[in-house]
């Protein structure tokens, strides 16, 4: 069944018209298209004043990546500090990630990189857009790569006293 985008499309599906296009669909073709979009955005801002959607963009500053790299691997080495001072006697304070902790090391890992990478994605996604109505949520992300240094500090001044 074909993909029918408009008036003109059905009348002329209806009609038993032949088809208009020359060109295969390239719509056919989704992983060339994201592979081809993603070396060659078209929308690096929005189009229309007052255009603040999600969709408005399709391309981020290579800046993003490199800072949600750096929050990813602070989120995996706060994991495997926390797991190293839980064995020496700390404990999880996170309600979310303490049941975890104690069936499976790679489990709590799993699913606290994993969760932490959901967010990131998020927020890199919102980065141009205001939480509240005033802040750029692109600060959310500096705050969180700050809070993860500070942590990544302090878990490692525990180590130093155990």
């Amino acid at each position: 069944m074909p993909i029918l985008f408009n008036r003109r499309d059905r009348a002329a599906a209806i009609q038993g018209e032949p088809e208009r296009r020359r060109a295969a669909d390239r719509r056919k073709r989704v992983a060339l298209a994201l592979l081809y979009g993603s070396f060659n955005p078209r929308r690096r801002g929005p189009r229309r004043t007052g255009e603040q959607a999600v969709a408005a963009v399709d391309w981020h500053h290579p800046w993003w990546l490199a800072v949600a790299t750096v929050i990813l691997g602070l989120c995996a080495s706060d994991a495997i500090l926390t797991t190293v001072l839980i064995s020496r006697g700390a404990y999880e304070v996170n309600p979310l990630l303490a049941p975890l902790i104690g069936r499976s090391a790679w489990v709590f890992v799993a699913v606290k990189v994993g969760m932490t990478g959901i967010g990131v994605v998020l927020l890199t996604l919102l980065s141009r857009l205001k939480a509240f109505g005033r802040m750029p949520v692109a600060l959310l992300l500096y705050a969180v790569l700050i809070g993860y240094a500070v942590l990544i500090a302090y878990e490692l001044r525990l180590l130093d006293q155990s």
